[in-house]
């Protein structure tokens, strides 16, 4: 009930009560009035009328309760883990399609063990020698080609990731509801996340091209050792003996 209402119902109610004495009855074609009884019927009136009233707007502050309800729990339209999952897996295959030593810790030690020795026993051959830094010239070209692969994968990805922040950006300022902005928080949090592996990635490739070149060169100062003690290690040198020069 609003305030004017409220005030012309006290209104009446007053007329009614100091309109006769509190006791007064009046006769009228035989309809006894009586004053006191009408003020209180009144008053009840107004009363009830007050409840209704409060009913009513606790039953609308119900509804907006339950419609804002319903918007926080809506779902957001818009999706990008399947784009996500598509970038990160073609950053895999370009990591696992590594040439010649992959990134494995068996495969690492196996190849250095077999190319990159700590040392060359004095009987290896100079074309063993030749062969394994033939070996590590390419195994150092192929990592800066691997790294180059990577970083060209990365640099595509660019494009998806620019399409999937405008996408999200959008939907988080449209969203009606907690859940809805939630949602779009967190597959920003995972976009990011995949921008993170792929730098994970190019970082990795630029390091292995690097650990290898070095590896190639300071195995070359020790091919380098070997090839000289080959060199200086003639045998015993000339040893005089008979000669017979004619029949």
């Amino acid at each position: 009930m609003n305030r004017t209402l409220r005030a012309s119902v006290a209104g009446l109610a007053l007329i009614a009560l100091f309109a006769a004495p509190a006791q007064a009855q009046f006769g009228f074609g035989g309809i006894v009035f009586d004053p006191t009884n009408y003020s209180q019927n009144v008053l009840t009136a107004a009363r009830e009328l007050q409840q209704v009233n409060n009913q009513l707007q606790s039953l609308e502050n119900q509804a907006t309760s339950l419609v804002n309800q319903a918007r926080n729990l809506a779902s957001l339209p818009y999706s990008s883990l399947s784009s996500l999952d598509q970038s990160i897996l073609q950053t895999e295959q370009l990591l696992t399609q590594a040439q010649h030593i992959a990134y494995n810790v068996s495969a690492i030690d196996q190849a250095f063990t077999q190319t990159y020795p700590t040392s060359y026993p004095a009987s290896t051959s100079s074309q063993q020698l030749m062969a394994d830094a033939q070996t590590r010239w390419q195994n150092s070209l192929a990592g800066f080609q691997d790294a180059m692969h990577v970083q060209a994968g990365a640099v595509q990805n660019l494009d998806s990731t620019h399409t999937q922040i405008d996408a999200l950006i959008n939907s988080s300022q449209s969203a009606t509801g907690a859940l809805q902005a939630t949602q779009s928080g967190n597959q920003l949090v995972a976009l990011q996340t995949k921008q993170l592996a792929d730098l994970t990635a190019v970082m990795a490739a630029n390091a292995r091209a690097q650990s290898l070149e070095g590896a190639r060169n300071v195995e070359s100062e020790e091919q380098a050792q070997a090839q000289t003690n080959n060199f200086l290690n003639y045998g015993a040198g000339y040893q005089p003996g008979s000669a017979q020069m004619f029949h």
